[in-house]
C-alpha cells in the first residue's frame, strides 16, 4: 500500500489524525456514490464527475475574467480549469507534482504551446513538453490561485491530500511577492466534497470561492494573515524531498 501523503507531515498528531479521518470519509463517499473518476478517489485530489461543468462555472466568474495569470495545482480534477485558462489566453503556472524539481513550476504560455492544443498542454504529461520549468524568482505576479481540495467548507476552509504542497506553494509565492492578501483563491469540487467543518491550523490556505458543477459559492473569509513557511512543522524528510525548501533552509542556517 502506498504511503499516505501526510506520512512525513509535522504538527499536532490529533489534528493530523482528524484531517486524515475526514479525507477517508470524503474519498469513501465519492467512491460509494460513483462520483470519482479513474483511478479512484483515495489518496489523491479526487478527479470528480462534473469537473468540466465546474470549470465552466468558474469561467463565468468575475475573478476568472479579470485574471491574466493563474497559479494552478497539477491534479486531474483541475485539468479542465487549466485547459480553459489556456483557451482564454491566460498564462498558467502549474506546480511540478510534489514540488520535486529545483525549478518547481511549469510555465504554460498560451501563445507558445509547441504545437499542442490547450487540452494536451494542460495535462501533467503535456506540460512537461509544452512548457518549461521556472524558478520561483522567475514567476510573474499571479492574479488568481486555483487550489485542489479533498474537502472544503462554505466558509472557506480547505483540506488537501495531506502533503501540504498548496500551503507551501502559497507561502513561497507570497514571500516572493507573487501573490498578495487580495489575490483570490478558488477551487472546483464535487458537492460531496463540501463538508460542515474542517480542522485547520494557522498556515492553512483559505478559499474565497468554491465552485461545484451545481453552484458558485463565495466564501466568508476571516481576517487574512500573511502566510509563512511553518518550519517548525516540517520534518527533515519533507524538507529534503523538496529542493526549494532544502535550499532555503541552507540559506537560513548560513552564518
Amino acid at each position: 500500500m502506498p504511503k499516505a501523503h501526510d506520512h512525513d507531515a509535522g504538527g499536532d498528531p490529533a489534528t493530523l489524525a482528524a484531517k486524515q479521518e475526514l479525507r477517508e470519509q470524503v474519498w469513501a463517499r465519492l467512491s460509494e456514490e460513483k462520483q470519482a473518476r479513474f483511478p479512484g478517489a483515495r489518496n489523491r485530489i479526487p478527479n470528480f464527475v462534473g469537473a468540466e461543468k465546474a470549470a465552466e462555472r468558474l469561467r463565468d466568474t468575475d475573478v476568472w475574467q479579470n485574471a491574466r495569470t493563474l497559479k494552478c495545482n497539477p491534479d486531474s480534477a483541475q485539468w479542465p480549469v487549466r485547459q480553459r485558462a489556456l483557451e482564454d489566453g491566460k498564462t498558467v503556472y502549474m506546480a511540478v507534482p510534489r514540488l520535486a524539481e529545483e525549478h518547481p513550476f511549469f510555465l504554460l504560455d498560451p501563445d507558445d504551446l509547441g504545437g499542442r492544443t490547450p487540452r494536451q498542454a494542460s495535462s501533467i504529461k503535456g506540460a512537461s513538453a509544452a512548457g518549461r520549468t521556472v524558478a520561483v524568482e522567475d514567476l510573474e505576479p499571479v492574479d488568481l490561485v486555483v487550489a485542489g481540495c479533498v474537502a472544503v467548507t462554505e466558509d472557506g476552509a480547505r483540506l488537501g491530500k495531506g502533503g501540504g504542497f498548496s500551503d507551501l506553494e502559497y507561502a513561497v509565492a507570497f514571500a516572493a511577492g507573487l501573490v498578495g492578501r487580495d489575490t483570490p483563491v478558488v477551487t472546483t469540487v464535487h458537492e460531496l466534497q463540501v463538508v460542515d467543518a474542517i480542522p485547520t491550523v494557522d498556515h492553512d490556505v483559505a478559499l474565497d470561492l468554491l465552485v461545484t458543477p451545481e453552484r458558485t459559492h463565495t466564501c466568508r473569509r476571516d481576517a487574512r494573515h500573511d502566510p509563512a513557511i511553518a518550519w517548525d512543522e516540517l520534518t527533515d524528510e519533507k524538507i529534503e524531498s523538496i529542493p526549494l525548501l532544502a535550499s532555503r533552509r541552507r540559506m537560513r542556517m548560513a552564518p
